[in-house]
């Protein structure tokens, strides 16, 4: 038996579990060691009978003398059982568990934690924990001891889950060979890998946690950072990417440049010359272009795109989004098509000609299943390219014999984000904005202003620019439908009803959320673009790739559920012209530090620093926002621990170079690998 050995093949309980255990991710015997507590309960004190304290928690050990159910009412029993030791006897009290009474006997003897308190004059201790014991010297697992309480699923308990980590690691005992090199071991001063995976699930004490946890973090930041490396040497191993001619073509590439409507911005040119860099190299690109919404990020990419037409290659753009690829397709045919480059869209709804040739084809997922011709691909865009797994990424690159590789996100990463989870990408950073771009006008606004804040929006709507547009609006909503457990929260449709009915009347209102088939969502978005709508109230499906010019105000409700990454993103869906744009923050929370996180937005603008303010606000979970934008987990360590992300890196740079002399290291890298790293 092994870390690799399925919990499936272990015993029955782990079968009738089995598919619980799968949705936290346990599916191995590694797997269910790394489940790493959420917290512990510290019930450690265990003190005699007659020793203990009202209020008190404590741990009791003793031999059960009595037993006995009381029927209160049909919905609620006691059950009360009398324990003893050598200094006395006391009643332990259980709520609504008649099956004690059968389960237990008198004469066992019985451990438990719990609370002392007088229940009418008699002193009693209501029981958070109990176990039965073979004998007073056992050592306990669920009492008399810091316990550890598990992240859990509907249906499995955390004493279940304690039940089977301590009998794996104290009776089955599968091999825990150490793979980190001693030098770091001793270097760090980490416990070894038995002793800290021992020690975080059942600690003596704290400052075993705090060791364990420290080599546990080191260790998955540490393999992350050599399976980066290992990912960077067999992609730049694999057959020989076409080498793109720049200087021989420099001056059609300057018209292109010269013909846009505006001036590359200094951070685009810089982005430019380092994709020029690598597509004239024989290494296969492999560069994340990373920029806030507006930044120019689809030009550079038509730039690059126009580049392999000039040296004869193909290049495929893949959006996560219809709407989104809709939009790339009109923007890159506009900029590209005058000049003989066949652009073709393929999306769910709208299949590409299979025998008409495209020089550039444009798409979603639809485009890993076309049959359009596409034996000659040079380069390969992904934008958003968290939504996407390794496999359709991996099904992209199989386009062409072994195409450069360029992928695209507007989520601000921050710097310790990058480090650890992009080893194997160069970064090109747009970290301006092009000139035009209006900032964004920003206020937490206070729920007692928000009538006149409706009344000033409703004059601003009437507002025309000179060319006759009107102002339009975005209302933002967390949810499609109100829940019963967050009904103070603004759901979407309902707030859609309230402000058609109240509010707007009188006014042009659309509704776009995500549960939307993809044809209503492209038939709602192009509706507001020709201004038939005043105001759109949406979830945030907004938040990527929507570019309707006369936006001019964002409205968002329940704003402290967002992000500050997210909600930079979505203010981005306004102010993408030059008339004066707003965004408009509504928050139920009191909380100072919520109020002060949101208004960090009032006056800062850059994506990156937002992202990091977030990450020391709010952790790591929150980076990318909701669930509809992904996120990134670690096991155990913590974007934040930058300190340790650093040296980690450092170390896997010093051992990656002698990493043949480690071949348990290397099997446990390329392992890592194979695991994609989650959303939250």
């Amino acid at each position: 038996m092994d870390l690799s050995t399925q919990v499936l093949s272990l015993d029955r309980g782990y079968k009738l579990q089995a598919k619980k255990l799968a949705k936290l991710g346990i599916i191995t015997i590694k797997d269910l060691l790394y489940h790493i507590p959420k917290r512990y309960e510290d019930l450690s004190l265990i003190s005699k009978i007659n020793h203990t304290q009202i209020s008190e928690t404590v741990t009791l050990q003793g031999i059960i003398i009595s037993l006995k159910n009381e029927y209160r009412s049909r919905f609620f029993t006691i059950q009360k059982i009398k324990i003893e030791d050598d200094t006395g006897a006391i009643e332990c009290r259980f709520f609504n568990q008649p099956y004690l009474i059968k389960s237990l006997k008198e004469g066992d003897v019985l451990s438990i934690s719990g609370t002392i308190e007088f229940y009418g004059k008699v002193k009693c201790v209501a029981v958070k924990e109990y176990e039965v014991l073979e004998s007073l010297q056992q050592e306990t697992i669920h009492t008399g001891r810091l316990v550890p309480v598990y992240p859990l699923t509907l249906g499995l308990s955390s004493k279940w889950l304690r039940n089977k980590t301590f009998d794996m690691l104290k009776n089955k005992k599968p091999a825990l060979s150490e793979f980190l090199p001693e030098s770091l071991l001793l270097e760090h001063k980490l416990p070894e890998l038995e002793t800290a995976l021992s020690s975080i699930h059942f600690p003596a004490n704290f400052q075993e946690v705090a060791d364990a946890l420290k080599r546990l973090s080191y260790e998955e930041l540490f393999l992350i950072q050599l399976s980066g490396m290992l990912r960077r040497t067999a992609w730049e191993k694999q057959e020989k990417a076409p080498v793109f001619q720049i200087l021989k073509h420099k001056k059609e590439i300057d018209k292109l440049i010269k013909s846009l409507p505006f001036v590359l911005t200094n951070a685009q040119e810089r982005a430019l010359d380092d994709i020029y860099k690598d597509l004239s190299s024989p290494t296969p690109m492999n560069r994340l272009l990373e920029g806030d919404v507006g930044s120019g990020k689809t030009v550079v990419a038509a730039v690059s795109m126009y580049v392999a037409f000039l040296n004869g290659f193909q290049s495929v753009f893949m959006a996560p989004t219809e709407i989104l690829a809709n939009q790339h397709f009109e923007v890159i045919s506009k900029l590209l098509g005058t000049l003989g480059v066949n652009v073709g869209l393929t999306t769910g709804s709208k299949k590409t000609k299979s025998e008409k040739k495209y020089d550039i084809l444009i798409g979603t997922h639809a485009l890993l299943n076309t049959k359009q011709e596409l034996n000659n691909v040079g380069l390969v865009i992904i934008d958003e390219q968290q939504r996407f797994g390794v496999a359709q990424r991996g099904v992209l690159r199989n386009k062409g014999k072994s195409p450069h590789f360029l992928t695209m996100t507007a989520t601000p990463i921050p710097r310790t984000v990058f480090l650890t989870l992009y080893g194997d990408l160069s970064l090109s950073a747009l970290d301006e904005m092009p000139k035009g771009r209006v900032r964004v006008k920003t206020w937490l606004t206070p729920n007692a202003k928000r009538d006149k804040g409706y009344d000033w929006i409703k004059e601003k709507i009437k507002e025309k620019d000179e060319n006759g547009n009107k102002n339009q609006v975005f209302i933002i909503c967390p949810f499609i439908e109100e829940s019963e457990n967050a009904s103070t929260v603004k759901a979407a449709s309902k707030e859609f009803e309230r402000l058609s009915k109240d509010v707007f009347k009188g006014f042009k209102l659309g509704l776009l959320h995500g549960k939307m088939k993809g044809k209503e969502k492209n038939e709602i978005l192009q509706r507001f673009e020709k201004g038939e709508f005043d105001v759109l109230v949406a979830t945030p499906v907004v938040e990527v790739g929507i570019d309707i010019p006369n936006a001019t105000i964002m409205v968002i409700e329940a704003a402290e559920r967002f992000g500050l990454s997210q909600l930079h993103q979505l203010r981005g869906r306004v102010g993408r012209r030059s008339r004066e744009s707003f965004c408009l923050l509504y928050t139920e929370s009191e909380s100072d530090k919520t109020r002060e996180r949101l208004k960090s937005l009032e006056t800062i603008y850059i994506g990156a620093e937002l992202a990091e303010l977030d990450l020391k606000l709010r952790g790591p979970g929150e980076i990318y926002g909701t669930e509809q934008h992904g996120s990134h987990k670690l096991r155990v360590a913590s974007f934040s621990d930058f300190d340790l992300i650093l040296k980690s890196k450092k170390d896997a740079e010093k051992i990656f170079s002698i990493i043949d002399k480690y071949p348990e290291l290397q099997k446990r890298a390329n392992e890592e690998n194979t695991r994609e790293i989650l959303p939250d």
